[in-house]
């Protein structure tokens, strides 16, 4: 059975660029429910309630027809939630990692042009979705999934996503998508997203 992760940090933590309503309805309300859906078409199907979450996924050609659009939905959901709030910490953290700032140097030109590009495709994402700093194979590669789609599926690496479904900043930001990207930018947790960097 998979659970809902504790966030780490308290829901006003993040404070004042994403606020602590949205943060409890986000994790406790829309996370919650994806963990307890995803449970729930596993009920039938014991042998996949062994798999870790990223093999449920990087497998979901084979999962049963009945129950793949669920797991599909639901398991990245889950996934993308749990590596949302692991990519986030109060204050956020200095992005001055020589790997990581050399390899998004490498790609993008520069740290600034790799947000710059991130920040674009996640307000640019049309309805509902994520936008994601993934990598495959040996190279970093900017682009965006629809609703719960994730990375893995694809057999790519997550390793940075920002969330930009409405229910993750419409209290605060309302339709103003943009604001609620820039601020999110105060809060990436760098030593995290550097850590999940496969070099």
């Amino acid at each position: 059975m998979y659970k809902l992760p504790d966030l780490g940090y308290t829901f006003e933590a993040l404070e004042p660029h994403i606020d602590a309503k949205t943060m409890e309805i986000h994790h406790d309300k829309h996370h919650a429910g994806y963990v307890d859906k995803l449970n729930a078409a596993l009920e039938k199907y014991p042998n996949l309630q062994t798999k870790t979450i990223e093999e449920l996924l990087n497998g979901i050609k084979d999962v049963p027809e009945d129950i793949r659009t669920a797991v599909q939905n639901n398991g990245g959901g889950h996934h993308n939630h749990t590596l949302f709030w692991e990519s986030m910490k109060p204050g956020g953290t200095k992005e001055h990692h020589s790997k990581l700032a050399d390899a998004l140097k490498a790609t993008f030109g520069s740290l600034d042009e790799f947000k710059a590009k991130m920040t674009e495709t996640a307000v640019s994402r049309f309805g509902s979705g994520w936008a994601w700093l993934v990598q495959d194979g040996d190279t970093l590669e900017v682009y965006s999934t629809a609703n719960q789609d994730s990375p893995i599926m694809e057999g790519k690496i997550p390793v940075l996503g920002l969330d930009v479904w409405e229910h993750a900043y419409y209290l605060k930001y309302q339709n103003r998508r943009p604001e609620y990207v820039e601020a999110w930018w105060q809060v990436v947790n760098w030593d995290v997203v550097a850590q999940r960097l496969n070099t």
